[in-house]
């Protein structure tokens, strides 16, 4: 019986030995195969990447127009521009931009409600070579003062006389 499990011992020691022999080897060859970088990509570059509005006033809407330049050899394609709440609204260019030319991205900030600092960004998803971007907003809405009222109730009015 000693002999049976001493060889046992024995097989199975070898059998893990040649197991972690196997697992090194092969975690030393790539899973993925490597990155093909494409030098014809489209490139985004923008005028400015951040905007500050700075002080504003509560209720209207505060839009900026970011301007970018497609420096790439290919068409840049914009497939996907999201803000990072529903207080932020981008309007985008949906053809292709070619080489050489501009495109605007159009970003407006709802501050209605909102009053204190802000900072937005918006995330630019596309097919150049840094396949997501990201811009922001950002800026301080003041509250504007509510007017007194006061109500007039009906048959208790003064009259110039008074």
């Amino acid at each position: 019986m000693k002999k049976i499990i001493l060889s046992a011992s024995i097989c199975l020691l070898f059998a893990a030995n040649s197991f972690a022999q196997n697992a090194t080897t092969s975690s030393s060859t790539p899973l993925a195969p490597p990155v093909v970088v494409n030098p014809n990509a489209p490139k985004i570059v923008f005028k400015e990447n951040e905007f500050d509005f700075k002080s504003i006033e509560e209720g209207p809407k505060a839009t900026h127009e970011f301007v970018f330049t497609n420096k790439g050899k290919e068409a840049l394609v914009l497939s996907n521009v999201k803000a990072s709440c529903g207080c932020t609204t981008p309007v985008w260019p949906k053809e292709p931009i070619l080489p050489g030319q501009e495109g605007k991205i159009l970003v407006t900030y709802n501050t209605s409600g909102r009053p204190g600092p802000f900072t937005k960004t918006i995330t630019i998803n596309s097919n150049a070579d840094e396949s997501s971007k990201v811009i922001t907003i950002r800026g301080s809405v003041t509250s504007v003062p509510e007017k007194n009222t006061v109500p007039v109730k009906e048959g208790n009015m003064l009259s110039p006389d008074n």
